[in-house]
């Protein structure tokens, strides 16, 4: 079975989950997006469960019908259909049907920000919250302890953000917590932050500078790096003194470091070669 096969079956489900999202309410959306987390978290804890609904021995008619047995009346239809879309595809294993269920979730509450012109706001909103995380190292290290149960982490979480983000993106905070993808809270953070950005049909750089750029500045670095990507370009923006002057930054798998920083350590490593 191919990855071909996994995202065409992920793709069924995505799209029926747009067809749902233009007749809903924002709110009822989200309240899907958590119905669909919950469901993962319960195949993350019943692996038999899992191979049962990713067998390929069983029909997609069958594994859906399975899946929708176990959720009538514990699950609002809408969710039930939406993980039925999904698991009635092909899966080449269980925990790739795992990471669907996740990432299906996910997709919905961002699109729930979408539809209520709020997918801007939560993209920075996780952005700041987790430079917030990186700057305290006493926080960093309990919200990302893999030793203390996630429920925990993430009711930190909850109240560190009730009151000052949007519910979705306090929600997606605790999604990081919990693992996305299988990753520790600060590349799940990043790698929702860039879901959201994919969405806005951007890309993100992480700019890294000694002092703040103006409006002006920041506009004219956006636009030359979105001539550059030939897409729009979503600036993420990190101020740290110890760069001492320059820029540094970072668009996927691309570093461009002009830094005053690394212009002395390679001035260092050269000096020391000789």
């Amino acid at each position: 079975m191919s990855d071909l096969a996994s995202r065409e079956s992920y793709a069924a489900a995505a799209d029926r989950l747009e067809a749902y999202a233009r007749g809903a309410e924002p709110t009822e959306v989200a309240a899907v997006a958590d119905e669909i987390i919950a469901v993962g978290a319960v195949l993350e804890r019943q692996p038999r469960l899992r191979r049962a609904l990713s067998d390929p021995a069983r029909s997609g008619e069958d594994r859906a019908d399975l899946l929708r047995g176990l959720l009538e009346g514990k699950t609002s239809a809408p969710a039930v259909d939406l993980v039925a879309a999904l698991v009635a595809g092909r899966w080449p294993s269980s925990t790739e049907l795992l990471d669907a269920a996740e990432r299906l979730g996910v997709e919905a509450l961002l699109v729930s920000a979408d539809h209520a012109s709020e997918l801007a706001d939560v993209e920075d909103e996780l952005f700041r919250f987790g430079q917030i995380v990186d700057g305290d190292t006493r926080l960093a290290a309990t919200i990302g302890d893999p030793a203390e149960p996630s429920d925990r982490r993430a009711e930190l979480v909850h109240a560190l953000l009730d009151g000052k983000a949007r519910p979705v993106t306090i929600r997606l905070a605790e999604v990081a917590v919990h693992g996305y993808g299988g990753r520790g809270f600060a590349a799940s953070l990043t790698r929702l932050v860039e879901a959201a950005a994919k969405r806005r049909d951007r890309q993100v750089a992480y700019v890294t500078v000694a002092t703040p750029l103006d409006e002006e500045e920041e506009r004219r670095l956006g636009s030359t790096l979105s001539e550059l990507y030939g897409q729009e370009v979503a600036i993420k923006l990190t101020v740290d003194p110890e760069v001492l002057g320059g820029v540094s930054v970072l668009i996927g798998s691309d570093l461009y470091d002009g830094t005053v920083l690394r212009r002395l350590t390679d001035t260092r490593n050269t000096l020391a070669k000789h």
